[in-house]
């Protein structure tokens, strides 16, 4: 635990130490050479061990042997680390790491041809003039062979096969911390779309698959991948096909990656030479290769390259300038390997690459070089000769140990135990990197972020603007300098690259059949949905007690609402109830006043009050649907409207059943004339209302109201309301209250036509069938009403079916008890019969 913590603590202190180192700058000259196949990645070194030693003007001999720029470079990393070897005290006492033979950069049909021309003075492995000592060979990774071989140059996913190739040793590691860094980069600058152009062979297939995987997880796409074959006549039948591919996309980005050849390289050339403007993404050994050679590939007037870390060796210069009677020049150096400066001091010279002069800028650059700077390929040259140095040195001490190094004549059985020396050999290097040759525990490296700028006249600088490590935790392991980036490219604005345009907040993504996870189109949220980050899949519906604003990127809260007094409709409705309470409430005096005239008492006064009571509580009952529900009013707005509605309708079926027995009754028939005289259909209005107060009781029992919120009907707003509990129930007490209703309008449609002046049988007639015609509209206007409309329909329905009792019944004696009261007499009466 206590090793997790003090790694953590060392994670986050070098994640804050990388903050404050600033970004390394390179420099050097641009040659034009173009020679097919000529990249240094076929040179071919012998190594033996040998009891003579070498002298820095002893190199001169054999670097003359190379006459190419690519070759020297290699030449010279390589008699470095040779001579650094054999300077070491510690490494092979009284024995020289000898370079036996350095020979071109030749294919391996022309290093067979000069051993068969040379057979008579070097046989590999066996000397006759030294004792037996075996012979390794350094190679680029072009090479294939089974003897004892270590290779330079980017990794081959063929050699690292041990069953095929058991001697053979790659100094380079996987590239898969090369993919990473590349993906975690198009990550930061939010691209989904790039393209990819790879040799068509183990190591490129090996590559994309490595690509793939990461781009998957970061749902990174591919706009196209140019597999550019080995064959020169196949490649030729399918560049215009590669090229409408890179023309016909989308992408800004574009990934290079493969062996330096000519058919890649001339595919890059004929892009270049059409203006084809991209962000090109390159690994090291195509970022120094393609400039060099005027591939300028500039989209932003520039190339980033990608490469495995590795500290920067000094001493290098100087060798180079030691090794020859010749004195190279800085100018010469610059043109072989990049020389590296002070990065701040060049900033400081120039506020952005674009306004550095050349001229003025190369006599600057020769002023302040400080040492040459190993590519990755020379880089890997030098710890084979370590790893050589150190496994023979161990190789000889075990021998020593064991005193068998004098008896033992079998330069294979020599070479068998260095191989297993060598294959378990683990070291520190000078620069202090760690060096493991076995490489299924090889781990993966830091990669380095570099853009190199193209000046005028052959000038080139190449800037470290950021960092990748895969030991740091995840989402800190890709460090990137703005303010570098911002002077080198002198612009703070990068192309996008995306197949699809960011779908905003209030969008949500969706992809149709066959296009590409990266490629999807944009369409809005649904109705209170939303989305409040970019390019999601699917939007989120808000809370019940919030809704979408216009825009859909965030819910707000609904505001609460309720039928109120407050509000226009519910006012209106208010005043109409107490205007109505207050009629019936003036009509009820005029009856009592008027208690003892013929049409108060033609029309059973008692019954008249009764009905005029149950009226005015019919329209005050309408007032409990109003203002802000609670459990309370709830349950009183049901069951006081149940009630008295009852009431006033069964008060009116007494009434009608009075006028029917009145009229029908002849004088023979005393039984019924008592009946009449009694005031026996008096006694439907409690019978009728305690049915109903029993339904009511039941609708308490089983489901009464209660308090409910309407989040839908209403957009912002969240409606309280009363729910009816019980539908069951409440459609019970409409459904007795029909009932009543069509009772009454029945009696009083077939007693219409007695003869009376004061008949009120069409009256109640016509009462009925309003109440009934009420009604039975309110049913379906309520269904498909929501919110406070649905309160105000009921609300409407109660005053209008009360309304039109009072209107029908009483209004017709309000007119002739206050306007016409002549003809409130019995002479009228008699004469009317």
């Amino acid at each position: 635990m206590c090793a997790l913590i003090f790694l953590f603590f060392l994670w986050n202190l070098l994640l804050f130490l990388a903050s404050f180192i600033h970004p390394r700058c390179y420099w050097r000259m641009k040659m034009k050479e173009d020679k097919e196949l000529d990249l240094g990645t076929n040179c071919v070194f012998l190594f033996q061990l040998a009891s003579e030693t070498i002298d820095r003007e002893d190199w001169s001999n054999y670097l003359n042997l190379y006459t190419t720029t690519e070759s020297q470079r290699f030449a010279f990393a390589l008699a470095f680390a040779v001579d650094e070897v054999n300077r070491n005290p510690g490494l092979l006492p009284n024995i020289s790491l000898f370079d036996y033979m350095v020979f071109g950069c030749k294919t391996l049909s022309q290093f067979t041809s000069y051993m068969h021309m040379n057979m008579n003075k070097v046989h590999p492995n066996y000397d006759c003039t030294r004792e037996p000592m075996c012979t390794v060979l350094l190679t680029g990774p072009n090479w294939e062979t089974t003897v004892f071989q270590l290779t330079f140059g980017p990794f081959h996913p063929v050699l690292s096969d041990h069953e095929q190739f058991p001697h053979l040793y790659q100094m380079a590691s996987k590239d898969i911390s090369l993919a990473h860094a590349m993906v975690f980069f198009i990550l930061y600058f939010r691209w989904n779309w790039v393209g990819l152009v790879i040799s068509d062979n183990d190591q490129g297939i090996q590559f994309l698959s490595y690509l793939r995987r990461e781009m998957e997880k970061s749902t990174v796409c591919f706009a196209f991948v140019n597999m550019i074959p080995v064959n020169m006549e196949l490649y030729m039948s399918r560049a215009e096909v590669y090229y409408n591919q890179i023309m016909a996309s989308s992408t800004n980005v574009v990934i290079i990656y493969g062996d330096i050849d000519y058919r890649l390289a001339l595919n890059l050339r004929m892009w270049e030479s059409l203006v084809i403007k991209r962000i090109w993404i390159t690994t090291s050994q195509w970022g120094d290769a393609i400039t060099k050679r005027d591939y300028t590939l500039d989209s932003f007037h520039g190339t980033l390259t990608f490469a495995h870390h590795h500290p920067d060796i000094s001493g290098f210069k100087n060798f180079v300038q030691t090794v020859n009677l010749i004195n190279y020049s800085d100018k010469y150096l610059a043109s072989m390997e990049w020389m590296y400066l002070n990065c701040e001091a060049l900033a400081s010279n120039c506020n952005t690459m674009k306004n550095c002069s050349s001229n003025a800028t190369l006599e600057w650059l020769m002023e302040h070089t400080f040492d040459m700077a190993f590519s990755s390929s020379s880089y890997d040259i030098y710890n084979a000769v370590y790893a050589l140095a150190h496994a023979s040195h161990e190789w000889i001490f075990q021998y020593l140990v064991h005193q068998e190094i004098s008896t033992l004549n079998n330069s294979n059985h020599e070479c068998f135990k260095l191989h297993d020396t060598l294959r378990n050999i683990h070291f520190t290097n000078p620069v202090g990197d760690r060096v493991n040759m076995n490489q299924r525990e090889k781990l993966e490296e830091e990669c380095d972020i570099f853009y190199i700028s193209n000046l005028q006249q052959g000038l080139e600088i190449k800037v470290k603007i950021g960092s990748f490590s895969p030991y740091f935790p995840h989402g800190q392991q890709l460090h990137l300098s703005a303010e570098m980036m911002e002077w080198v490219t002198g612009s703070t604005k990068i192309l996008p690259s995306v197949c699809s345009a960011d779908c905003g907040p209030g969008f949500r993504k969706f992809c149709k059949e066959g296009m590409a996870t990266c490629c999807f189109e944009c369409s809005p949220c649904p109705e209170n949905e939303i989305s409040n980050e970019t390019n999601v899949d699917q939007c989120v519906m808000c809370p019940e007690e919030q809704y979408a604003n216009p825009e859909q990127n965030h819910c707000v809260d609904k505001a609460v609402v309720f039928l109120s007094y407050e509000d226009p409709l519910g006012m209106a409705l208010a005043l109409i109830a107490l205007c109505f309470t207050a009629f019936t409430a003036v009509g009820l005096g005029v009856f009592v006043k008027h208690h003892d005239t013929p049409i108060v008492k033609a029309n059973n006064k008692t019954l008249s009050y009764l009905l005029l009571i149950s009226l005015m509580s019919c329209f005050l009952c309408s007032l409990l649907f109003l203002g802000r529900p609670n459990t309370a009013t709830c349950i009183l707005q049901q069951i006081t409207f149940g009630i008295v509605f009852t009431v006033a309708v069964s008060t009116v079926l007494a009434k009608t059943i009075t006028v029917v027995l009145a009229f029908k009754l002849t004088g023979t028939r005393r039984r019924m004339k008592y009946i009449l005289i009694s005031g026996v259909p008096n006694y439907i209005i409690p019978i009728c209302s305690l049915l109903q107060v029993i339904l009511c009781a039941i609708w308490l029992g089983s489901s009464p109201p209660f308090v409910d919120i309407d989040a839908h009907s209403e957009h912002g707003h969240i409606i309280i309301v009363c729910n009816k509990g019980s539908v069951t129930a409440f459609y019970s007490v409409l459904g007795y209250l029909a009932c009543l209703a069509m009772g009454s309008f029945t009696v009083a449609f077939l007693a219409r036509n007695l003869p009376d002046a004061f008949n009120e049988a069409k009256y109640l007639t016509f009462s009925m069938l309003v109440f009934c015609s009420v009604w039975l509209s309110f049913i379906p206007v309520y269904h498909s009403t929501k919110g406070m409309v649905m309160v105000a329909v009921e609300i409407f329905s109660i005053l209008a079916s009360t309304a039109g009792v009072l209107g029908c019944i009483f209004v017709p004696k309000f007119y002739i008890i206050l306007l016409r009261p002549e003809r409130n007499s019995i002479q009228k009466i008699r004469k009317k019969s």
